[in-house]
């Protein structure tokens, strides 16, 4: 069975983040995509529009000290979801991070539209990026 044309758009996306080349993910996100963040941290709310999610995405490095880092395991997809398995690391103050997430994304002709992200331990964040 092929794979479908969504996993590899997914996989180039997370590639497209680890290397910081936004020019790639404006091809991944819509205009209007909804981020949403779950916990009780100062990161927790939902961002609206590629600004708002890229401004997420600094300050998430601006806080880990340039360590956050994403490991895809697996990327499922057909034409209006994606799955990716992941682990997710991170370092600040001292403090190390690790959990294994799920995220979701809502897709609308090929481009993310809505994201979700779950773990096997979601208070790790709360502890870690705090209020």
């Amino acid at each position: 069975m092929a794979e479908h044309p969504n996993v590899a758009r997914i996989r180039a996306g997370y590639a497209a983040f680890s290397s910081g080349d936004f020019a790639a993910l404006n091809d991944l996100f819509a205009d209007d995509i909804v981020w949403h963040v779950g916990g009780r941290h100062q990161l927790a709310r939902d961002y609206r529009g590629r600004d708002e999610v890229y401004g997420l995405f600094g300050k998430l490095a601006e806080l880990t000290g340039g360590t956050s880092r994403i490991e895809v395991h697996a990327i499922l997809a057909d034409d209006d979801h994606a799955a990716v398995l992941i682990v997710s690391t991170a370092t600040r103050d001292g403090r190390h991070f690790q959990t294994n997430d799920a995220h979701i994304c809502h897709l609308r002709d090929g481009k993310v539209v809505e994201f979700w992200a779950t773990s096997t331990d979601p208070y790790a964040a709360d502890e870690l990026f705090g209020r």
